[in-house]
């Protein structure tokens, strides 16, 4: 990213004049959504007649109902982080952060009543009866925000590189979240993007390379080590490494996987003529979403799709090197972070390139939690859009007027970017 090559400016630095958003970023999010919809649909008759071959009688268009009820749901908690202040995420991310971590822990607290939702072990969820809630969602955009603020505070006191002032702060945080996420909840998967997510801000923070470097050895060595002391982990490495080993067995799911994506060919099966969703392929609708968008859609179909994702990311990159203060910059490098890793390792895992790891596909896979933040999360950054800076050369020459100083700015349509000179 270009960003960290830059000078980052103190957080006094002058704020670019509020102008209008970067409302590309929304289009992208939206032909996302729609597409996500669109397969949810297709597929939702073959869902539901297995659920109702056990005695339900749901409608068969269900899960497209319920994922309409949460797109509203995310676009609603969208528009209402695009309002919120910057500054109040900024005042309240350590208690948003508590807040996140108490709510993890409220499942396996109370494992054993209805108010928790367990599976194969681990109790990630918050059962309320008429949704499942899945806390650690919450964990992402909490630690998003409290690494921006606590980043950009070190920044700006010149010791973002001391052990004793920054390092070990954070290091003490995150060892709570691996404890609380990876270990009490067995969630390996969340745990791999949520460090992802710390390390892209990390970088984009001025991290000498020594240190990131050793942040990345830290962060490895102690996934092997969740790896090596847990049999079921091990059981997806050596699937992982050989999935035709037991193709009925532990490599199942991703042999139904790769079946779906290389049945899909060249320009797909088509809408409502899928197979894999009749009860061949493990959690069609969720983890699994992407193998079922190539059986449809085909190699051209999700060439396609994944360069809408990178135009989205690219977005984020193009916000991100146009602010000119720390603590905005470090969120666009938490939700960019969050956004490129998730789409990564759920593609990666229904390819074959990572072990399966349970990571939803943004904006496309059925649920509802993980929707909802990562779309507050694209809020906040459509927010800081707002505020990025655009200069004139030949203005500049004029006299130094801007385009954020002229009374005829506001008019300007387009997101101001900004030139080198703002960062010098």
């Amino acid at each position: 990213m270009r960003s960290r090559n830059r000078q980052l400016t103190a957080d006094t630095a002058p704020q670019a004049r509020r102008h209008r958003g970067d409302y590309m970023l929304i289009l992208f999010m939206g032909v996302l959504m729609l597409l996500g919809l669109i397969v949810i649909y297709s597929i939702s008759p073959a869902l539901t007649a297995q659920i109702n071959a056990s005695g339900s009688n749901l409608d068969q268009n269900h899960f497209m109902y319920r994922q309409l009820v949460y797109l509203t749901a995310g676009i609603v908690a969208f528009v209402v982080a695009s309002n919120v202040p910057l500054e109040w995420w900024r005042r309240y991310h350590g208690q948003l952060l508590i807040a996140a971590l108490g709510l993890c822990m409220v499942p396996i607290i109370f494992a054993r009543t209805s108010l928790a939702l367990c599976a194969d072990g681990a109790c990630r969820w918050i059962n309320l009866g008429f949704v499942t809630i899945q806390p650690v969602e919450m964990v992402k955009l909490a630690l998003v925000l409290f690494l921006a603020a606590f980043l950009a505070k070190k920044i700006q006191d010149g010791t973002v590189n001391n052990w004793q002032e920054a390092l070990k702060p954070i290091g003490l945080v995150l060892l709570v979240v691996a404890a609380i996420v990876v270990w009490l909840q067995r969630d390996l998967g969340t745990g791999v993007a949520i460090f992802a997510i710390a390390v892209f801000m990390l970088y984009v923070g001025g991290l000498k390379a020594k240190y990131f470097l050793a942040v990345l050895a830290v962060v490895a060595g102690g996934g092997l080590l969740f790896i090596a002391t847990s049999s079921y982990r091990l059981a997806r490495v050596a699937t992982f490494l050989n999935p035709a080993n037991d193709s009925t067995g532990t490599g199942y799911h991703i042999n139904q996987a790769l079946i779906a994506v290389g049945s899909g060919g060249l320009v797909g099966k088509g809408i409502g003529q899928s197979v894999q969703a009749f009860g061949y392929l493990p959690e069609a609708a969720n983890d699994s979403i992407f193998a079922i968008v190539a059986e449809k859609f085909g190699f051209i179909g999700t060439v396609a799709i994944l360069l809408i994702f990178a135009a989205l990311l690219l977005r984020l990159i193009k916000i991100m090197d146009n602010v000119n203060n720390n603590y905005y910059r470090l969120l666009l490098a938490g939700v960019f972070g969050w956004v490129f890793t998730h789409t990564v390792v759920n593609i990666g895992a229904m390819l074959g390139i990572f072990p399966l790891t349970g990571v939803t596909l943004p904006f496309l896979s059925f649920g509802g939690t993980s929707l909802l933040f990562i779309m507050m999360a694209l809020g906040i950054a459509f927010q800081i859009s707002h505020y990025t800076t655009h200069q004139l050369e030949q203005a500049e020459k004029a006299g130094g007027m801007t385009y954020e100083n002229r009374r005829s700015g506001r008019r300007l349509g387009r997101t101001r970017h900004a030139s080198t000179g703002r960062y010098s």
